[in-house]
């Protein structure tokens, strides 16, 4: 199989079971997940369905309790902390409903930040900084704080920070959670761009009008896919 053929995301019979007192909790069961580069796709679910697990299983913030994993042909089931920390920096920018920027940083700072812990020396770092602001049509607010900015603003410097180490896929998890309707679009609107420009991108949401904005909606009942849909 050539590398143009091996998917993004290849999920064989990943269980997670968490112990909650005497019992246990199957948030995730027996699933089998393949995302092709360049996909936009939507997960969702209810409360308890296994919406965030899944999530936080595909973004390496946790492992499996049986399965496998591979990401990018690397069987990330089986890493350890250093290495998960490692993959999610190279291979996976966060989009968040919270935005989780740095309050006494500047937006370019806060965009910055992953490639300082990367490793990226500064002459690089400030042209990628330069590139990911531009790309999300800020560059005129890239020296203002969060407390300066709108709320959609906000979150196209977190979308901005996502991008900045060229990651293999953009996670979104409820990334219009916390925007009014007219910002949301907006937001979704430079997501679309984004996967138009190939970038492969997943959303967690709740909302319908959201998940239209995806080419294949996930949908999940109690840690199983209840259906996948290509729009």
């Amino acid at each position: 199989m050539s590398n143009a053929e091996i998917p993004l995301i290849e999920m064989t019979g990943l269980n997670r079971i968490y112990t909650v007192g005497t019992e246990e909790v199957h948030a995730v069961r027996d699933m089998d997940l393949i995302v092709k580069t360049g996909e936009y796709l939507s997960i969702m679910g209810a409360s308890g369905s296994g919406k965030s697990t899944l999530m936080n299983l595909i973004g390496c913030l946790d492992t499996p309790t049986s399965g496998n994993y591979l990401l990018n042909g690397l069987d990330v089931s089986v890493m350890n902390d250093d290495e998960l920390a490692t993959i999610r920096n190279r291979e996976i920018g966060f989009v968040f409903q919270t935005f989780n920027l740095l309050a006494r940083s500047t937006a370019a700072q806060n965009i910055e930040l992953p490639l300082i812990y990367g490793g990226v020396s500064e002459s690089e770092r400030k042209q990628r900084v330069a590139e990911a602001v531009e790309a999300v049509s800020l560059t005129d607010r890239a020296h203002h704080k969060p407390n300066e900015l709108s709320g959609g603003q906000r979150q196209r410097v977190a979308i901005a920070r996502a991008l900045v180490c060229n990651p293999s896929l953009l996670l979104a998890d409820e990334p219009t959670g916390n925007l009014d309707s007219k910002t949301s679009e907006e937001i979704m609107g430079l997501l679309d761009d984004l996967n138009n420009k190939g970038h492969t991108i997943i959303v967690v949401t709740h909302e319908e009008d959201i998940a239209k904005h995806t080419n294949r909606i996930i949908r999940l009942i109690d840690g199983v896919i209840s259906s996948d849909s290509s729009l």
